[in-house]
């Protein structure tokens, strides 16, 4: 397959057209701004539709609108804008509508900075909005993964009937790799909406895309029912990646662009002899729990490396619940950990674990 050269912005909007994306509403801000750029340049060509909200908060309403309506619909923000998009998402998820959003993240909290940061992670896997409910959130770690998950997200939000999210950084959307895309879809092959509020001529019942439920019991009801829906993505949509990890005593965890170092670190690991490993979660939510839990009867401890002051850190102690030590490694406000920082932990670690092995030894 012929690659192009591309920034990690452009595979985004490039695969979500050919995946059938024909609406995008958004409001610029960096640095995903080339995202939407790249969208109102090519939408026309392809008969899509490219707005340009006066503000993030009517941007997310009209993916409200957009998705009820049956289209296949996307927005993209960084971090501030997300959280102006929150309270749209969980109006979303209360009407069970698809869709997606990108969060090209930057560092924060507030206005902060636009270089690479993960600090969103407790936001887009815990409180994306108010409510009880979740979104399914991706985290490629390469622009050829942000223009696969792309195009797979639209299919995830639709046979689920859930917002899904994708978490990168400004580090990817700004990177530039080769990269493989994917056919486009045909319109004939997308899934029917029997939901989709699109008129009826009285051949079936109204469909109301609603969230607003004046009696408890039905309320508690559907959030029932929709919890029983994030079980069955739990048990089917969990992905990550495993690499070096089967025989590794000492396993990293990272997620995105902290990935790539934590991968770079490994191999420097295992070049002194040092038997460390990655898993690398591709989704945040649901979290991969089975990659870990497939690690632990070979790990003495893991180390967790993001670009923050210590988020996904908790999924994993959650996970290995205190069967082995579970360290952090982290730098924020946008810097980027080096594979040589990295390193050094993994070169601790190991200190410690031989320390305590010629202590059992005595």
């Amino acid at each position: 397959m012929e690659k192009v050269l591309m920034k990690g912005n452009e595979a985004l909007a490039e695969s979500a057209m050919r995946a059938g994306c024909r609406f995008f509403f958004g409001y610029p801000i960096t640095p995903q701004t080339e995202l939407a750029a790249y969208m109102s340049k090519n939408m026309p060509k392809v008969g899509g539709t490219y707005l340009q909200a006066e503000s993030e908060v009517a941007a997310i309403n009209m993916v409200y609108g957009a998705s009820a309506a049956g289209a296949r619909v996307m927005t993209s923000s960084s971090s501030p804008g997300i959280s102006l998009k929150g309270e749209g998402i969980s109006y979303m998820a209360g009407a069970d509508l698809p869709g997606v959003i990108i969060n090209v993240q930057r560092g924060g909290p507030g206005l902060g900075g636009i270089q690479p940061s993960q600090s969103d992670y407790f936001q887009a896997t815990k409180a994306t909005g108010h409510g009880d409910f979740q979104v399914v959130v991706y985290a490629p770690s390469t622009v050829q993964e942000m223009a696969d998950i792309a195009y797979e997200a639209f299919d995830v939000a639709d046979k689920y009937r859930t917002p899904v999210m994708i978490l990168a950084d400004g580090m990817l959307g700004q990177m530039m790799e080769p990269v493989a895309l994917p056919q486009p879809k045909d319109p004939a092959d997308l899934p029917e909406k029997p939901w989709a509020c699109t008129g009826h001529g009285g051949k079936r019942p109204h469909n109301v895309a609603n969230s607003l439920y004046l009696t408890a019991d039905a309320l508690e009801k559907l959030n029932v029912e929709r919890f029983q829906r994030y079980e069955a993505i739990k048990a089917a949509e969990q992905r990550a990646e495993s690499y070096l990890a089967d025989d590794a005593d000492i396993v990293l965890v990272a997620f995105g662009a902290s990935a790539r170092v934590a991968r770079s670190a490994v191999n420097a690991a295992r070049a002194e002899g040092i038997k460390a490993g990655l898993v690398r979660p591709i989704t945040l939510w649901p979290f991969p729990e089975k990659a870990l839990e497939a690690t632990i009867a070979s790990a003495k401890e893991y180390l967790v490396v993001e670009m923050n002051m210590g988020q996904m850190v908790e999924d994993v102690r959650l996970c290995i619940e205190g069967r082995r030590p579970v360290e952090f490694y982290g730098r924020c406000g946008g810097v980027i950990p080096t594979p040589a920082e990295v390193l050094e932990q993994i070169r601790a670690i190991q200190g410690r674990l031989n320390d305590a092995q010629e202590k059992e030894g005595e």
